[in-house]
């Protein structure tokens, strides 16, 4: 069997009037990330660990931000689309490990919500979804709430 391991990053400036999207779960919060689609960190971040993992490029390749197509996009559609990439490849998900950071809203209420999420859309179980959350005790631009940042580590399994 033949395995890959991928890592995505992916940030986000903060803004008013935005609707804040994480894990594909819309989250309570007075400002929202800015971005060409729905600016869902965690999920940009899963997907370009597994593009990343099969070296396909990065979702700013397959998913262009100058492109009228993917203007206000789900990022559900957009992990939808990338995961079905790999599948092509021959390979599966064995599991996600994420770390979103920022200082607020507080996400733990959301988390298992989000693990439902994602886990549907790529065909894992929920375990094999790990999100987790830390702030950067009020240094720098994600500790002055001007943003947030998301990492993702992935592990594929060649299935056929």
């Amino acid at each position: 069997m033949s395995f890959r391991i991928g890592f995505g990053i992916d940030f986000h400036q903060f803004a008013e009037s935005r609707d804040l999207w994480l894990g594909g779960v819309k989250i309570p919060h007075t400002k929202g990330a800015i971005g060409h689609s729905d600016a869902d960190v965690l999920l940009h971040a899963i997907c370009d660990a597994m593009l990343g993992a099969l070296a396909l490029g990065d979702i700013g390749f397959h998913f262009p931000d100058t492109s009228s197509e993917f203007k206000d996009i789900d990022s559900k559609i957009l992990l939808k689309k990338s995961y079905e990439l790999i599948k092509a490849k021959g390979y599966s998900i064995v599991n996600i490990d994420s770390t979103i950071c920022l200082e607020l809203p507080k996400i733990k209420p959301y988390v298992s919500n989000m693990q439902q999420t994602i886990a549907a859309i790529v065909n894992i179980t929920e375990q094999d979804v790990s999100i987790k959350a830390t702030t950067s005790e009020k240094m720098g631009f994600i500790g002055r709430e001007e943003g947030l940042v998301a990492y993702a580590t992935i592990l594929l399994q060649k299935t056929n």
